[in-house]
């Protein structure tokens, strides 16, 4: 730990300022100060802070207000309030907003140190954390600077300190645990475990015991004792993605487990209390499943307190040369390729101009493919031509084919494969959903499908 880390002292009285001042700086702290509530969230905002010190009776602004603007600006920047009317009331309030500790004035000098130490090495382990994580599971860095996504970093700077359930929604390869993962390392649970579940990937006879664990013997094959992703997860978030592919009796168990926050594992009678906040994603329409009866309402609204909604590529266009150019930065970082390489503008423009169906996924495979099969130190807009054959916008498609063929059957067959196409994608590729949107047999999709030669 470092002891000249910077300590942002927050009070409006000179005095008590003075007192914390040489105390700390008699421990070679590096100290900055504040009279009020105002001053103190321009500092943290424009100047580096390790710790706040922070009176929670002052003029303007008082304590807890501050204590929450700042939770929003830097949530992991620790917070102990300080005040001279002391009540089990205010600090239980001051922890709730996530404070780190909180003390009575005058502080007793030993309490002080031992708090500031203990505070600093807290933040010290979370960025740690944060560090392992991103070599584990790679940047949770939103990238983009259309309003949709300005409004949705907002929107989880907002959510994340508090504990309430998110359900991001949005198509396959969106990046929702992307936001899931950016909602907890901002979170004040950041430094607990972040446990993610693929509900569409586990059989549904596996889910339970996978998600609440299961006792010796509870089951054929069960020999030992298995912890479920809810005790794993306890004291952190867990992440529930692809919710709406859960059977209806393990909604029915999950939704118990919100409701009484305890679990019980399979074979097992024991009722064990879990802490965990809950994230989960889906790329289902879940008010269309409600009406079908294959998702509870009442789950719904448990998992929908915060919706947020991620918009697929082609709906936010300006975002795709930052992120065309980012990706291709992350690669001569992982020195995939050499860190020379560019896109020229009329490149950027062409990778603008494509339909995307497999959104960011999509694209980070194609960036990665044009970095590592261009010629020279500038992916060109003739190289996308060369290499994203099959990825041209279904409009530009048909556009060219009117200058291409006299035919009426040629232009007619390649119309009704894109459209075609189209509505898989729209529709998940699931050919039942998308013969009843656009009134088809399912049997007439399936010839379509192997006529046009389209797979997913």
């Amino acid at each position: 730990m470092s002891k000249n880390a910077r300590i942002l002292i927050t009070d409006d009285e000179k005095s008590i300022r003075n007192a914390l001042r040489e105390i700390l700086e008699f421990e070679n702290y590096t100290i900055s100060e504040a009279e009020n509530g105002e001053e103190a969230l321009g500092i943290v905002k424009k100047e580096p802070v390790d710790l706040v010190l922070l009176d929670i009776k002052m003029k303007g602004m008082d304590g807890i207000e501050v204590l929450e603007k700042v939770k929003e600006m830097k949530p992991e920047l620790p917070v102990i309030m300080i005040s001279g009317h002391g009540n089990i009331k205010i600090a239980v309030e001051a922890t709730k907003t996530g404070a780190f500790d909180f003390l009575e004035k005058p502080p007793d000098l030993n309490r002080l140190l031992i708090s500031v130490r203990n505070a600093l090495k807290s933040s010290e382990l979370m960025k740690e954390n944060r560090q392992i994580r991103t070599e584990l599971y790679g940047d949770t860095e939103i990238i983009g600077e259309s309003a949709a996504i300005v409004r949705i970093k907002e929107l989880i700077s907002k959510v994340a300190v508090s504990n309430s359930r998110v359900l991001i929604t949005g198509e396959n390869g969106t990046g929702k645990e992307l936001i899931a993962r950016s909602i907890h390392d901002n979170s004040n649970r950041a430094s607990k475990k972040f446990v993610d579940v693929n509900c569409a990937a586990i059989p549904a006879e596996l889910l339970e015991s996978e998600l609440f664990g299961h006792e010796k013997g509870a089951f054929t094959g069960a020999s030992s004792r298995r912890i479920g992703k809810f005790e794993q997860a306890d004291g952190g978030t867990l992440f529930l993605d692809e919710i709406g592919d859960m059977s209806a009796e393990s909604q029915a168990k999950v939704l118990r487990a919100l409701q009484e926050n305890q679990i019980t594992r399979v074979g097992g009678d024991e009722r064990i209390d879990v802490d965990v906040r809950v994230l989960s994603a889906t790329n289902k329409d879940l008010q269309q499943e409600i009406e079908a009866n294959n998702f509870r309402e009442d789950l719904y609204h448990r998992l929908n307190v915060i919706p947020i909604h991620l918009p697929p590529l082609r709906e936010r266009r300006e975002d795709i040369p930052v992120l065309a150019k980012w990706l291709l930065n992350k690669l001569s970082q992982k020195e995939i390729i050499f860190s020379g390489k560019t896109f020229s503008d009329d490149a950027l423009e062409k990778l603008k101009d494509q339909h995307w169906p497999g959104n960011i996924r999509e694209l980070q495979n194609v960036v990665e493919r044009l970095a590592l099969l261009s010629s020279g130190d500038q992916i060109t807009g003739k190289e996308i031509d060369q290499l994203v054959l099959s990825k041209k916008n279904p409009k530009n498609q048909l556009e060219s084919l009117l200058d291409e063929t006299d035919s009426f059957h040629e232009y007619k067959e390649e119309a009704e494969r894109l459209f075609l196409l189209r509505k898989l994608e729209k529709f998940n590729w699931n050919v039942s959903a998308t013969a009843d949107a656009i009134d088809i047999q399912r049997s007439h999709i399936y010839n379509k499908m192997k006529k046009y030669q389209i797979e997913r």
